[in-house]
């Protein structure tokens, strides 16, 4: 094939595969934004991962990097077929795992987390994800518009072709009461969570990129007929934000604080629980049934029980109930 056909063909290619992920993640939004679709997150995560999948073989294509699976015998590559004679590409985890990948670290964690969900969820039945995991849905569709537009240029963006959904009630605080807590969410879902942000330092699980948290407050315009927006959006680092954070959070999505039972263990006897042990804690859990995941008293991540604070307000009582016991070390 001369130069320039190959040219053509793989800019034909690269637009192509282009034009099918930026309908791919124009779906995923359009369906999830759709108030008669109850099948949301699932249907969002497939389509956000095949969005994502094509736009980076596009981009590995113009870069003329390889992205079929293949192996060397006697100095030519083998590609891997499927039983119809079809090469076999690169699944969205291999591309972001690529030493070439041109995503950010939060980016790639967004997206890992979003294959892990689906992985959970491929095989059985799910509900109740969609409130829970809107942060890091919110956090793909910026990361994809930022990427298509970097990677292929200003005109591929997205998101001249969508507007914020509307609804027909404003948010009650009876509502927010029923909002769904980590402990709701299925276990396998809570667990798989847990273990994969866990490792995560603070600056990675903070990034907008990774998780994009939004706080929506009621708000009306200054004066009349100025324009009013529906959200607005403050600089994270101003004083207004700080404000908000600290007295105003009405909504905000937190990891909770884990304890090992050496770490439970130790606060009691710094409240002056000294004679509190190990083996007492043991026994306390195992009377209360502690790790039963019902009770959200706690958590397994990769083989390790963590305690969350609820458990640390029983352990305290318990103690306070037996305080001649445990006061005296």
């Amino acid at each position: 094939m001369a130069p320039q056909h190959r040219v053509r063909r793989v800019f034909s290619v690269s637009r192509e595969l282009l034009t099918k992920s930026r309908e791919a993640a124009l779906a995923a939004v359009q369906l999830f934004n759709n108030p008669l679709i109850t099948f949301k997150s699932e249907t969002f995560i497939v389509l956000m991962v095949i969005a994502w999948t094509y736009l980076l073989h596009a981009h590995y294509r113009q870069k003329g990097i390889e992205y079929r699976y293949f192996r060397m015998a006697n100095q030519r590559r083998v590609f891997d077929k499927t039983r119809s004679g079809a090469h076999k590409h690169w699944e969205l985890e291999r591309c972001v795992n690529c030493d070439a990948s041109p995503l950010d670290r939060d980016t790639a964690n967004n997206l890992r987390f979003l294959i892990g969900i689906r992985h959970e969820i491929e095989h059985q039945m799910t509900t109740r994800l969609d409130d829970s995991l809107s942060a890091k849905f919110q956090a793909c569709c910026l990361n994809y518009n930022h990427y298509v537009k970097d990677l292929f240029g200003g005109q591929y963006g997205i998101d001249r072709h969508l507007s914020f959904s509307l609804q027909f009630s404003s948010i009650s605080r009876e509502q927010l009461q029923h909002l769904p807590s980590p402990e709701s969410l299925p276990s396998h879902i809570q667990a798989y969570i847990e273990g994969f942000e866990a490792p995560l330092s603070d600056d990675e699980y903070k990034s907008p990129r990774y998780a994009y948290r939004v706080l929506h407050v009621a708000k009306t315009a200054n004066r009349k007929g100025q324009a009013d927006r529906v959200i607005e959006f403050v600089p994270a680092d101003s004083a207004l934000a700080e404000e908000v954070n600290k007295s105003y959070v009405l909504i905000k999505e937190t990891e909770r604080p884990k304890h090992l039972p050496k770490g439970v263990v130790g606060m009691m006897h710094d409240e002056g629980y000294a004679g509190f042990s190990i083996s007492d804690h043991t026994i306390l859990w195992k009377e209360l049934d502690g790790k039963n995941s019902s009770k959200g008293w706690g958590v397994e991540v990769q083989r390790q029980w963590y305690w969350y604070d609820r458990w640390i307000e029983i352990v305290r009582k318990h103690c306070s109930d037996n305080s001649e016991k445990y006061s005296a070390a």
